[in-house]
């Protein structure tokens, strides 16, 4: 099992989470509202918020667990309709998930997805 973490612009969350969407078997997806920086720290961004006198960027971070199976489609679903060609389009990780727990049923590995 893998999760994805992209961390993309706002203006493309819609496109993103319809394509998504339409991917056969994919378990869900969580999104998430956040603020951050990057290489640049956040100069020149014209949707820039400042916090503590800290420039930081708006972004939406969608998170999703899938077989190893399907992370290829996933990663080029995302990086297709996330991608404007401009600084500040997000990145996209792929890390391993050892285990996880689902609460209510207390099933375990890949069934708890």
């Amino acid at each position: 099992m893998k999760e994805i973490k992209a961390i993309i612009r706002p203006s493309k969350l819609l496109e993103v989470t319809e394509e998504l969407h339409a991917i056969e078997g994919l378990p869900g997806v969580t999104v998430s509202e956040i603020k951050g920086f990057g290489k640049g720290r956040a100069k020149n961004a014209e949707d820039s918020v400042v916090y503590e006198m800290v420039k930081f960027i708006p972004r939406i971070q969608l998170e999703v667990v899938v077989t190893d199976e399907m992370v290829a489609e996933v990663v080029n679903v995302i990086q297709k309709y996330a991608h404007t060609g401009n600084t500040g389009d997000g990145k996209i990780f792929v890390s391993t998930v050892d285990d996880i727990v689902k609460i209510r049923t207390n099933e375990r590995g890949p069934s708890a997805v």
